[in-house]
């Protein structure tokens, strides 16, 4: 059967339509979060950090080495383009709205460790046009390296800089290669996952394994009988802008 150019035309459009809303229905799938190693169902994990502890250890960076060893976290010295999972801030930067008061110069002197919420309403997930970034049932937020386009919409979304984009191929950057862990590219956003991958093998986080002081707790945040919910409610705490409504799942206990 013979078909006019215009029909012909007509025909192609359609299919390349059909195609492009299967790529995209793609691109919108949420990882199976069972495939991921995710924790059972009732799991929130969380993280208590007790500054008074973190400030003892002085200049202290053992939990930012271990981190940054284990999940082949490149140095970068060129201002603007580092790359970071954990690090720390000063108090005033990490806490700005707490600051104000005499009552607070104290606090204003402790250096802050700050690394990625894993908040309860990520605004990263929201704003990733690739699927790339998504939450678990155990409120992880996680990073797909292969979906990521670059496009740093979640770099701009994050109001704690908890992310970091690889201006450059990251892997010569790597003082020590960790075989057990993938590198990432050139193009390619990354950011603490709360180490899932310790987790799966029912393991505490890299950086709470290093710290001598035990100044990091972290657990099921949903468990009564945890440690880190019996941290969280039996001292005063804080959590990062918690006016924007993101609902991080660090708490800083003061």
């Amino acid at each position: 059967m013979s078909i006019d150019r215009r029909t012909f035309l007509r025909m192609a459009g359609l299919a390349g339509a059909a195609a492009a809303g299967t790529a995209a229905a793609a691109c919108r799938e949420t990882p199976d979060a069972s495939a991921s190693s995710a924790a059972p169902g009732g799991t929130r994990w969380a993280m208590a950090i007790d500054l008074e502890r973190c400030a003892h250890a002085g200049g202290c960076t053992k939990c930012i080495d271990a981190c940054h060893r284990a999940h082949n976290v490149p140095t970068v010295t060129e201002p603007g383009r580092d790359v970071k999972w954990v690090w720390k801030e000063p108090f005033a930067r990490a806490f700005p709205e707490q600051v104000a008061g005499p009552a607070n110069r104290r606090l204003a002197e402790i250096p802050v460790l700050v690394l990625c919420n894993h908040c309860d309403a990520a605004p990263c997930v929201r704003v990733c046009p690739a699927g790339a970034t998504w939450k678990r049932d155990d409120g992880l937020v996680m990073m797909d390296w292969h979906r990521c386009i670059g496009c740093r919409y979640c770099v701009a979304a994050c109001p704690y800089g908890s992310r970091s984009f690889n201006w450059s191929d990251p892997r010569p950057a790597i003082a020590t290669l960790n075989p057990a862990f993938p590198t990432r590219a050139k193009g390619v956003v990354e950011k603490c996952t709360f180490c899932e991958e310790r987790l799966a093998d029912n393991r505490a986080p890299a950086c709470v394994e290093a710290c001598d002081e035990r100044a990091l707790v972290f657990g099921n945040a949903a468990d009564p009988q945890s440690g880190v919910r019996a941290a969280i409610d039996g001292r005063f705490s804080l959590r990062r802008r918690p006016e924007l409504g993101t609902g991080p799942e660090v708490h800083y206990l003061v």
